[in-house]
C-alpha cells in the first residue's frame, strides 16, 4: 500500500506540473517569434520590390514612347 501512495503522489507532480501555467515566455519562445517577423519581413520587401520594379518600368516605357526613344 505504501509503493502505491508512492506512485499515485509521483503522479500527481507530474500532471499538477503540466496543468501549471507558465509565467512568461522563455528565450526560445521569443526566437521563435522573432524569426516568423524575419519571414514576414523578407517576404514582404521580396514582394513589395517586385511589384515596385514593374511600376518603374512601366513608367520608363511610358517616358520612353512620349519622347520617341526607340
Amino acid at each position: 500500500m505504501k509503493h502505491l501512495s508512492e506512485h499515485l503522489s509521483y503522479a500527481w507532480t507530474l500532471l499538477r506540473g503540466i496543468w501549471t501555467p507558465e509565467k512568461g515566455a522563455t528565450a526560445t519562445e521569443y526566437s521563435v517569434l522573432l524569426g516568423f517577423i524575419a519571414i514576414v519581413i523578407v517576404a514582404g520587401v521580396g514582394i513589395f520590390g517586385t511589384s515596385l520594379n514593374g511600376v518603374f518600368m512601366g513608367l520608363s516605357t511610358g517616358v520612353q514612347t512620349a519622347l520617341g526613344i526607340p
